[in-house]
């Protein structure tokens, strides 16, 4: 059997991505508010950039203890720092996004806003996948049970998104049915 710690570390990530948008959402919702309200996510925000900044020493460290000679390749660090720029350009957006949602979905903003990242961003990866990495026969060999997945995620991620609870404390939205 192969070994399967990539699983493990996958299934990390996916517990730490799935908690982040609760959280950062709950920091901006314990930050100063009245005046302040407008900046609320900005100020989450600049804390997750520290911990970002932590995490980093801890690779270093990390890193050092493992032998690492710190060689790096320039094309490594650019495609690095551009990952990382796209990583934290999400964060700074997902920030906005829960702040622009709170008024509507009050504390289950994230509830609204997270479905949509995270079943959109797996289908954002596989269109740049496929384009810098084309699948041999091109996309007329994709199989079926591949584009329906990524079509379900698409509209799983609307659906969730679409009938998030508001979290008011109210009775329910009542849903306007379709009459025959």
């Amino acid at each position: 059997m192969r070994n399967m710690n990539w699983i493990v570390f996958a299934l990390l990530t996916v517990l730490s991505w799935g908690v982040y948008g609760v959280l950062l959402h709950k920091a901006r919702g314990l930050m100063p508010m009245g005046t302040e309200t407008p900046h609320a996510g900005l100020k989450a925000f600049l804390f997750v950039c520290i911990a970002y900044a932590l995490i980093g020493v801890a690779a270093a460290i990390l890193l050092k203890m493992r032998g690492s000679a710190y060689s790096f390749s320039s094309s490594g660090i650019t495609w690095s720092l551009i990952a990382g720029t796209a990583g934290a350009l999400g964060a700074f957006t997902l920030v906005l996004a829960l702040g622009a949602a709170a008024p509507i979905y009050k504390g289950a903003a994230a509830a609204a806003v997270m479905p949509i990242v995270f079943a959109g961003a797996p289908v954002i990866n596989t269109i740049v996948a496929m384009t810098i990495h084309p699948p041999e026969g091109g996309l007329k060999s994709l199989p079926l049970p591949f584009i329906l997945g990524c079509v379900l995620a698409a509209a799983g991620a609307f659906m969730v998104a679409k009938f998030a609870p508001t979290n008011t404390g109210g009775p329910a939205k009542p849903h306007t049915a379709a009459h025959k």
